[in-house]
């Protein structure tokens, strides 16, 4: 079927771009929770203030799962120093040159992998992922997916290998 009609015009709305899926409770969680982090970095505020911040600065904060984007926050702020040395081998260069916004997204990443092994791990990267192509640098995504996918392979070393050997099927 053609976007066309008889005359060659084109057919109403063909052009109309495709509106995006609602973004899920758990998605937006990790987006607040990433925000968090990269604010963290850049001013060092405490995760009350933070947490405040996001709150009172969008109205879809209300939509956010809370009990994840707490466990986010507040874990991979207070885990911090037990993240980075996780993630340190997996990344080609000084964590501190990784660009804030990427270094939130694989700390978001980090503390879901290492912490809450109930989500799947490619459910996290994938995440990951959508979080560096919304907000991170052009092949910001690239280089999240190939750390945490190291980082996954280490930590969750059973499951990476099920999966591995189910895709192969």
């Amino acid at each position: 079927m053609s976007d066309t009609n008889q005359s060659g015009a084109a057919a109403p709305g063909a052009d109309a771009p495709k509106k995006a899926p609602p973004k899920s409770a758990r998605r937006r969680a990790r987006e607040f929770a990433m925000q968090g982090i990269y604010q963290w970095q850049l001013t060092n505020d405490s995760v009350t203030s933070i947490e405040k911040f996001l709150r009172e600065s969008s109205t879809s904060f209300v939509k956010a799962d809370e009990a994840l984007f707490r466990n986010l926050l507040v874990g991979a702020l207070g885990g911090q120093a037990h993240l980075t040395e996780a993630l340190r081998p997996h990344v080609d260069r000084d964590l501190a040159e990784v660009s804030p916004v990427e270094r939130a997204i694989l700390l978001v990443g980090a503390q879901e992998i290492i912490n809450m092994p109930e989500t799947p791990y490619p459910v996290i990267i994938n995440e990951a992922i959508e979080l560096a192509k919304t907000f991170g640098g052009a092949d910001g995504h690239k280089f999240v997916n190939g750390v945490l996918d190291q980082l996954a392979a280490v930590v969750r070393p059973a499951e990476v290998e099920a999966i591995r050997a189910k895709r192969q099927r």
